[in-house]
């Protein structure tokens, strides 16, 4: 489960977030929420963060010249949302992530558009160079407010077994 209160007083519970390697099960979709509503803010910021010069992301007056007819959010401020909405379910206690791949865009997204992402558990594996942790593949899927699919990823994790997370060892 992604959130699982722990007990660690009596009448005293912390909040956990995250899977286990253990609780991962081939097959088995996450829903991930909320959703996401990216702004004209948020995408215009993320063009600045990260130097992204084409006009397309930011300029009103180029974006209604252009075959959409208004601006596009930025794809890797698409992907970054994407992922950060799986984190409680599939990474909040990895150690690593160890790759993207087979990324697709495959419709426009444009500000004001809310995002909503589910992740189906493809495989897992006891990693081969630590004992503590396993290897777990995910495919994600990205879809806008009707429903229309518009990004997917296969994302593979190191994640920690059960006693071995970060948080284990600092008392979380």
């Amino acid at each position: 489960m992604s959130h699982t209160p722990i007990k660690v007083a009596p009448n005293r519970y912390r909040e956990s977030f995250g899977r286990y390697y253990e609780d991962f099960v081939v097959g088995d979709i996450y829903e991930h929420r909320p959703g996401r509503t990216i702004s004209e803010a948020d995408n215009t910021w993320f063009t600045l963060l990260t130097m992204n010069t084409h006009p397309l992301h930011f300029d009103v007056e180029y974006g209604k010249a252009s075959e959409f007819g208004r601006c596009l959010v930025a794809s890797p401020l698409t992907l970054a949302i994407l992922v950060g909405m799986s984190v409680t379910d599939v990474s909040q206690k990895a150690i690593a992530n160890l790759g993207w791949k087979d990324i697709r865009m495959t419709a426009p997204v444009f500000p004001g558009d809310t995002l909503y992402a589910e992740s189906a558990v493809l495989d897992k594996r006891e990693s081969n160079s630590r004992p503590t942790a396993g290897v777990v593949t995910v495919s994600t899927t990205g879809k806008n407010q009707g429903g229309k699919v518009i990004c997917t990823f296969e994302r593979s994790i190191l994640v920690a077994k059960r006693g071995h997370a970060v948080e284990d060892r600092m008392g979380y």
